[in-house]
Parts: C-alpha cells; structure tokens; sequence
C-alpha cells in the first residue's frame, strides 16, 4: 500500500509500505478515506520531536482520520464491510490505575497514532485498529466532519475540564483548528461573552464569521488591554490554544480572581514561565488538557445534532501525491490555512 513518510526534518515522501494484517479477533481492517494534518503532526515534520517523544524516521504521521471498514476479526460484532467509521486514534488498555480511574487519555499503557514509540500514523492508504476506536457514522456526519471529529473532541473536553457556568467570560488565544473547535464548543456549552486573539488576519475573519464576539490581533493592537476595557472585571475562563509564552502571559492578565486557565496549546520548548506573583494573588486555577477523553461520541453527536459547525475549518485539500506541499503549507502558515486535508 501507499503511505505518506517523514523521512527527515521536513522531508515527506509517499512509499510503498507493508500492507497492515488484522492479527486479533477484534481488529478491524479500515481503508483511510481521509486524514485532516495536525499541528502535533507539524511538530514532528519540523523537528522530529514534541519533548520526549522523539522520531526514528521513517515515520508515518497522522492521527485525525475518518475511514470505510474493509475487513473485521472473526470477533468484531458490531461493524460490516463497507461502513464508515470515525477514527479515535487512542488504544487504552482498559486496565491500568488510569484507566481505572476514568482517565483513559493518561493511561500508562496508552498507543495513539502517530504517537513515536506508540505505533505507526494514518497517512496511509490503509491500517488496523481496535473496533472499540472504529465509531460508526450511521450516515449522521460526512467522512470529512468524521475526521474534524478528533480535534473537536479535545475541545469537549477542554470545556467539560472548565465547568463553565452560565454566560461565564471566556476567552480563547488562538483561532487554530483546536482554538476554533473550542469557540464552537464553548458556546454550544451555553458561555457569554467569547473573545478570541489570533496573529493571522485570515483566521480573524474566520472566527468572527465563526461567532466570536470580539477577535484581536496582537501584532495590531494590544489585546488584553482592548478586553480589558470591554470586560473590566476579566475573564472567568481562558483557553490557551497557541502554546505561546506570549498568549500565556495574556491568559494569566486577562482571567478574573478565581479565573481558570486551560493549557490546550503544544509549546515548542521544553519549559514555560508564569507570574507567580498574579497566579497566586489570583488564585488562578491552572488546567492541564491532554488530548480528549471519552469524547469523540459527544463530538459526533454535537456535528449531526447541528449544535455545532465544523465544516467551515477545512481551507484546503490536497491528494496524498502533494503531501510535502500540504506540510509546508502548514508550516508556514500560508494562505490563511486554518485546517488541511489529505484525501486518501
């Protein structure tokens, strides 16, 4: 079969690879439809690495995908050939003190795709997977909104961890797919008042199409001061999704006294800094996000119930011949891209 592979920093070529072999009673075997590119994906086209997670090239990338079931284990009950399913990229083992605990998205054990040292990516024509991760679609969402699933998932979560209350303030750093999909969920979860930041003007007009109240670019005008003066009291929930110590800072100024405050966003260094001095005279509560958990259903439910919009964050589509151009565009951040997909 053909693969996308990351060869190299920066370097991606389409190959020939093994074709996947189902090899427990319960695999499935999908045929990838379509593969949406992630910023984690970008991390590791750039430098090889997200902290300790390190790749060993040849790698296969891609984790955000929506796929038609070719094969099933002889103890697969619940999917047939040819359904469409949405993809949860993460294998827990169902067995660990994390997972016990209801915390399947910090399991010990835990396999994700694309993940180095976890298993391969989904930037390939084809590949197995537990049929608990195969979700069906039931006709309710196209494959397209199946792959959008995945990173609006993480943003489900994001709110469930912020517990916002009614008309709660928020503020969202970031007009990224992750970002976006937390504007969408915020407000189908019933916020007030939704300001966003972001340094692309494409992606600003973007997410005021999208329903933000308010949408700064901090290149143009300083952001926190511009919100501040609309919302003088502050914010009751920021969601950082840029992993910047700049949109860092700006959440811990903008959020309110007893202000929550979600780390979405995958910083490229190591370490970060926070004010010691405002979070503690704040009592800022600081909320840690990894990936979603148990919330891919949610997700679906929210894109075929039409509470939410997802379909506006695909910019671009490419085939898998032109996936060195799909990266670099990415990358580079180029032609107001907010969400690239591959088609398989």
């Amino acid at each position: 079969m053909r693969a996308a592979v990351l060869t190299g920093v920066r370097k991606m070529e389409v190959r020939e690879v093994p074709d996947p072999k189902i090899e427990k009673g319960t695999d499935v075997l999908l045929k990838i439809e379509k593969v949406g590119v992630c910023g984690s994906d970008v991390h590791y086209f750039e430098t090889g690495r997200i902290g300790s997670q390190v790749v060993q090239f040849p790698y296969i990338v891609g984790h955000e995908c929506a796929a038609t079931v070719a094969k099933v284990g002889p103890d697969v009950k619940g999917l047939k050939v040819g359904q469409e399913v949405v993809v949860e990229p993460a294998v827990s083992c169902h067995a660990c003190e994390q997972c016990r605990a209801g915390r399947e998205n910090t399991c010990f054990h835990l396999r994700f795709l694309g993940t180095p040292g976890q298993g391969n990516g989904c930037l390939s024509e084809y590949i197995v997977m537990p049929e608990e991760c195969c979700l069906p679609t039931d006709g309710r969402i196209s494959i397209e909104q199946g792959v959008l699933c995945e990173p609006l998932a993480i943003a489900v979560y994001a709110v469930k961890q912020s517990h916002p209350a009614g008309g709660a303030d928020v503020a969202i750093l970031g007009a990224g797919p992750i970002g976006l999909s937390c504007l969408v969920s915020a407000k189908a979860a019933g916020v007030g008042d939704c300001y966003m930041t972001e340094k692309i003007d494409e992606r600003v007009e973007i997410a005021r199409r999208a329903g933000a109240t308010w949408v700064g670019n901090p290149l143009k005008e300083d952001v926190v001061a511009s919100i501040l003066k609309d919302k003088p009291l502050g914010m009751d929930i920021v969601y950082e999704c840029a992993g910047q110590q700049e949109t860092i800072d700006h959440a811990v100024d903008l959020l309110k006294p007893g202000g929550k405050l979600l780390l979405i966003g995958i910083p490229r260094e190591d370490r970060i800094s926070l004010s010691i001095d405002k979070i503690r005279r704040k009592e800022v509560t600081i909320v840690n996000v990894r990936r979603q958990n148990r919330c891919t259903h949610e997700a679906m439910d929210l894109v075929a119930s039409g509470a939410v919009d997802v379909d506006f964050m695909v910019t671009h589509r490419f085939g898998l011949d032109r996936i060195q151009e799909a990266f670099e565009l990415v990358a580079a951040y180029e032609d107001g891209v907010v969400k690239v997909m591959i088609e398989m």
